[in-house]
């Protein structure tokens, strides 16, 4: 089977952080090669009969098989070491990065002076609430790294409901004990924490 295409990683900068769009944008692609098509994913792990065709088969009545095929234990270690965990991780990579520059200082913020300016002219405006009642209403632009603390919050909550959704899945179709997805991902994490210790050592 060919390794489902996803997005390239993308070099972690307040930058990036910072475009959403560029932001969403991997997010949505690395999702949608991975976990929104899981079920075609996992299909494509079954090998193809290799038993031939049989004639005598269209004379008796066979039982109908009942639930999904169950894939090979090789296969479903394979998808998941090399393929689904990474997506995983790479995900949660970038969104705990942007995530610490959202609660971070912002002195290149682009619109700092022009938020000073309105401040300024909000303190200074003349307000008459008899005449006008929303004279006194002043909505300051938001900060960027708000915007951005508030995207990455909400990411955080769709990856865990499609993290969860792809791992029952996962569990059907491989015959998988572990319940929990992010501790089957903590676990591949501390594997390739000791397979990188065992290398330099070697």
């Amino acid at each position: 089977m060919a390794a489902p295409t996803t997005a390239p990683t993308p070099k972690l900068t307040p930058a990036f952080c910072f475009n959403q769009t560029a932001l969403r944008d991997f997010l949505r692609i690395s999702r949608s090669a991975v976990d929104d098509t899981i079920s075609q994913n996992l299909n494509a792990l079954l090998s193809p009969s290799t038993s031939g065709f049989d004639p005598t088969s269209t004379s008796r009545s066979l039982p109908r098989p009942t639930g999904r095929r169950t894939i090979p234990a090789p296969a479903c270690d394979s998808f998941k070491q090399n393929v689904l965990f990474p997506s995983w991780q790479a995900r949660s990579d970038i969104l705990a990065y942007c995530g610490g520059v959202a609660t971070s200082p912002d002195p290149d913020d682009p619109d700092h002076i022009l938020r000073e300016v309105e401040d300024i002219r909000a303190r200074e405006r003349v307000v008459n609430e008899r005449l006008d009642p929303y004279s006194g209403r002043y909505f300051p632009r938001e900060v960027r790294t708000e915007a951005l603390a508030s995207l990455v919050r909400s990411e955080l909550m769709v990856e865990g409901i499609v993290r969860s959704r792809t791992w029952g899945m996962v569990r059907e179709r491989c015959a998988d004990d572990e319940v929990d997805g992010e501790k089957a991902l903590d676990k591949w994490r501390q594997d390739q924490k000791t397979s990188t210790t065992l290398g330099l050592l070697s």
